[in-house]
């Protein structure tokens, strides 16, 4: 039996660089350096965030985007343990737990928006 394996190179030059744009993003957090960010950020970026639940609040623009980012990059005595990264074309998911400074934890996931090498939109879950 011959099995066939189809590379679209167009869809894999993307998700390349999709993959790119996510490893810069994940750093942020990483290493609670925000000076990324303004980069990686699209003018008509949304982000639909965690919460308040159950719909969570919605963040319109560069400037709000990089504003609750940086919030969360920065927050003393927490932590951001990237769990997986999986990237198809323009489109990312990011797996992660994140550790509050109390010591309790969420987990959640991201699911991310590439566009001109930006990021355009976040939707941000959390389990439970």
């Amino acid at each position: 039996m011959t099995r066939e394996l189809i590379i679209d190179l167009a869809t894999a030059k993307l998700s390349g660089e999709t993959a790119e744009i996510m490893r810069r993003y994940n750093d942020v957090f990483q290493r609670h350096d925000t000076s990324a960010l303004n980069d990686l950020v699209a003018q008509d970026c949304v982000i639909e965030n965690t919460t308040p639940a159950p719909d969570g609040a919605r963040r319109a623009g560069k400037a709000a985007c990089v504003e609750l980012w940086s919030a969360i990059a920065t927050g003393p005595g927490t932590r951001f343990d990237i769990e997986e990264t999986f990237v198809a074309g323009d489109r990312a998911t990011i797996r992660w737990r994140y550790w509050m400074a109390d010591g309790h934890s969420v987990r959640g996931v991201n699911l991310m928006r590439v566009a001109d090498g930006r990021i355009v939109e976040a939707m941000g879950y959390v389990k439970g």
